[in-house]
């Protein structure tokens, strides 16, 4: 009896020991959870859709790959609410109307880049993607002497390998993250309206495009309520974090404190 009384004892450290390794091992995987779970909240292969901003700032972009008739309107309804509309242009949309690119930039509204040939990306090779960039840009540049370093993939259609060969070329690639549905056929003005105006909050970037049913008609009552709301339009560039910035799952552009 004394026997056991002893070797019990003796135990008791033991026990313990081994209950302290678990209970180590078992922080220790949590940790390492929580920092697998925390880096997949961010991604380097996935384009900008919105900004962190404390400020009550929003983005207009337009995409531009079919007519021109209704640009010089919309600059029209821009300039009188004091936005800068950002607008994303199709290559080959460029080489047809370059004195429409031309007077977009200089009502000082901001040019971007839409692809060559308004291809899809994720469906083209990496050297491809690179030419359908390079390509654009330099006919933008032709037209007004500026060189922008903001892409859109057409169809917003990209893969990590898009947005890879952007990077590398040293352009931000910009998505949205409130999409007017402007080029649907069967949205009325009331439900694009309804759309935009419910859907914006600080830091958005909005989806429209020229040549549309409505756009052009709708654009003055929504830029009336944005701007009744204290928002105020800026160009992408001016919106989006160029230093100290991670993406995070969504989209979301925000600052890296570290």
């Amino acid at each position: 009896m004394q026997l056991f009384f002893v070797r019990t004892k003796n135990l008791v450290p033991i026990l313990f020991l081994i209950l302290v390794i678990i209970l180590l091992m078992i922080n220790m995987f949590a940790a390492k959870e929580y920092i697998f779970q925390a880096s997949k909240q961010y991604s380097d292969d996935i384009p900008i859709y919105s900004v962190e901003c404390e400020e009550r700032k929003c983005a207009i972009t337009f995409d531009c790959a079919w007519g021109a008739d209704d640009i010089p309107s919309i600059l029209d309804t821009l300039d009188r609410y004091n936005a800068k509309g950002t607008f994303f242009i199709v290559g080959l949309w460029a080489k047809k109307y370059p004195d429409t690119v031309k007077l977009i930039y200089e009502r000082d509204h901001e040019i971007a880049n839409h692809g060559y040939s308004h291809a899809h990306m994720a469906q083209i090779p990496e050297d491809k993607i690179e030419e359908e960039i390079l390509f654009c840009t330099r006919v933008l540049e032709e037209i007004t002497g500026f060189r922008t370093n903001l892409f859109r993939p057409p169809y917003g259609e990209y893969n990590s390998t898009t947005v890879k060969v952007a990077k590398n070329l040293q352009y931000y690639t910009i998505q949205w993250d409130v999409d007017s549905l402007d080029w649907k056929k069967n949205m009325s003005k009331e439900e694009i309206f309804k759309r935009v105006t419910q859907k914006t909050s600080n830091g958005s970037i909005i989806l429209f495009h020229n040549d549309t049913l409505y756009t052009e008609e709708i654009l003055p009552d929504i830029l009336e309520n944005l701007t009744s709301n204290g928002f105020r339009c800026v160009k992408v560039s001016d919106l989006i974090l160029k230093e100290n910035y991670k993406i995070r799952y969504d989209g979301r552009q925000m600052r890296d404190e570290r």
